[in-house]
């Protein structure tokens, strides 16, 4: 029974994390406290590693991460240099890429390598894998065999898959087994990941057979064999599955980890819900980005960088509007006889541009989060046709009635009312189809819909509004 006591000390005494909040690195704001930076930085710039030593003790890596940012690029080597081996490499996980990467070109190959073998292997993958081949093959050449090729296993699999994301430590045991067995082997074993929540069950093959949660474990018998009391109905990812649709397992299943297996079932992984809330974190932050028309881009990421990421879709952007522009030059002469045409077409414009974003956000967020099947996607197209109809009587009475006032003209009124209702409409109508017609061909609908729904309420508000004011005033 002591000697249980004793070998229980360890899990239980960790030290716990204090609250960001309470934090003297943090305000009661949870901003990064300048008084606690500017501290650091006048240490960094003394050498003193000691009190850096100290100052950094029980920071959490979310937290360094956020510090490493916060610093310049000179004080972030020169820190890590002076922590030396207290320098935990999984808060290079919580930094932006280009930071990651301008420090990973900074450090030698074997303090890398010897960081990476002191983290978890999905944190050591997530550093290494944006590292060029040549500097990568380096720094593994020098970690240990076995960390080594579990390394190159998971590197092996594509970005963004499960196999990628997965952490290679994870506890397994034979079917055969007792509980008491289990239980000791748990105890004195050296090779245990530092935190798990289930064993897993494999044959001779490695294949996955079933799963045992700690508690069934604490609650049986020591008698009772693995086979008897493990749960046969296991629910597991395949390695190479996309990493947005295995974050959707632990949504609907309500999962704290997960098998990963290769193509011949064997276990090769698990996925934690820490990594899978950062999966959903990323492919939500990529939707808002590539909404806007932006790719991939960090804070972080220099003058050319951000211009590399943006530029591709103001290009496209600006050809969809030299089509709109083409529209209103077809009635240049309607233009030069009533310049009030040249006032209220902004407001056509950009009321039925709102609306086809709206309508194309709904739909897009549907799509990313497979919502959307052959049930309820007639019933989408119905509903958001009618709401843009809607939409469009509402605003075609107050800025008819508006206009009317405004030019005290009745007739351009009743011509801008209509104009509104029509490109109101086709705002939903393209809204919904745009993005639905995208994904079918295989298009990123978060990426590609925001220019051409602009354009289709652009060209059709434009080419509505002038046509029937022509038509309506005799204007040539």
């Amino acid at each position: 029974m002591n000697e249980a006591l004793e070998n229980s000390k360890n899990p239980i005494s960790r030290p716990r994390k204090s609250s960001p909040r309470k934090s003297p690195w943090r305000t009661d704001q949870d901003r990064l406290n300048d008084e606690w930076i500017k501290n650091v930085c006048e240490l960094i710039e003394a050498n003193n590693s000691d009190e850096l030593r100290k100052m950094f003790a029980g920071v959490p890596e979310a937290d360094f991460g956020d510090i490493l940012e916060a610093i310049s690029a000179d004080q972030r080597l020169a820190l890590i240099q002076l922590l030396g081996e207290d320098f935990d490499y999984s808060s290079l996980t919580e930094v932006d890429e280009a930071v990651r990467l301008e420090l990973i070109e900074q450090l030698p190959n074997t303090e890398i390598a010897r960081g990476v073998t002191e983290i978890d292997s999905d944190d050591a993958v997530f550093i290494l894998e944006d590292m060029d081949e040549i500097d990568r093959d380096a720094i593994l050449a020098l970690v240990p065999e076995f960390e080594r090729l579990s390394l190159r296993r998971s590197l092996d699999f594509p970005e963004e898959t499960a196999g990628r994301r997965m952490q290679t430590e994870f506890v397994a045991i034979p079917p055969h087994w007792n509980v008491g067995q289990t239980i000791d082997y748990m105890r004195f074993s050296d090779d245990l990941p530092d935190e798990f929540h289930q064993l897993y069950v494999v044959n001779e093959q490695q294949v996955l057979l079933g799963t045992v949660p700690l508690d069934r474990i604490l609650r049986a018998q020591r008698g009772h064999k693995i086979s008897q009391i493990m749960v046969d109905e296991v629910i597991e990812v395949s390695a190479s599955e996309d990493q947005e649709d295995a974050a959707r397992v632990f949504e609907r299943f309500d999962l704290v980890e997960v098998a990963v297996v290769d193509e011949e079932n064997r276990m090769v992984g698990i996925l934690t819900v820490d990594d899978m809330l950062d999966v959903i974190h990323l492919e939500a932050e990529e939707d808002i980005l590539h909404l806007a028309g932006v790719g991939s881009e960090e804070i972080s990421d220099n003058v050319f960088e951000a211009v590399k990421s943006r530029i591709t879709w103001l290009l496209i952007n600006l050809v969809t509007a030299v089509l709109a522009s083409f529209v209103i030059g077809m009635f240049d002469a309607s233009l030069q006889q009533m310049v009030a045409l040249a006032v209220l077409m902004p407001i056509v414009a950009s009321m039925g541009g709102n609306a086809g974003i709206q309508t194309m956000t709904v739909t897009v967020r549907a799509i990313s989060t497979r919502e959307l099947d052959q049930f309820n996607i007639r019933r989408l197209i119905v509903r958001e046709t009618f709401v843009g109809l809607a939409n469009g009587v509402i605003f075609a009475l107050i800025t008819g009635l508006v206009t009317a006032i405004w030019f005290a003209n009745i007739a351009l009124g009743l011509v801008i009312g209509i104009a509104m209702i029509v490109n109101m409409l086709a705002a939903g109508v393209s809204g919904i189809l745009i993005p639905l017609g995208l994904n079918k061909f295989g298009a990123d609908p978060a990426v590609a819909s925001s220019a051409f729904v602009t354009t289709v309420t652009d060209v059709v508000g434009f080419f509505v509004f002038l046509s029937l004011a022509a038509m309506w005033f005799g204007l040539v």
